[in-house]
């Protein structure tokens, strides 16, 4: 029985030998990095700079300006995605 043992035993190490014969060497390492998205911003116009007379409380007509109001758009030009970083190796 010790003998078939040792045998099952000499036969799998046998197999596994190219397994660890492995001669290669690390010619490089790299980290796996995130690169977020980026956007083109836009705006279009939503109302124009004007000025208006109105009444104020005192009775007095008072002349205001109402600055232009844009919309901002926000497009993406390129979406998050992983790029390979070369690293010292570990």
């Amino acid at each position: 029985m010790k003998k078939l043992i040792a045998g099952v035993v000499l036969a799998a190490s046998t197999l596994a030998a190219p397994a660890f014969a492995w001669e290669g060497h690390v010619v490089a390492c790299y980290d796996k990095v995130w690169v977020p998205a980026s956007y083109t911003y836009g705006k279009t116009l939503v109302m124009a700079a004007h000025t208006e007379w109105e009444h104020n409380k005192k009775g007095q007509m008072v002349r205001v300006h109402y600055p232009a109001v844009y919309k901002e758009i926000k497009t993406m030009k390129t979406p998050g995605h992983y790029v390979a970083k070369e690293a010292a190796c570990k």
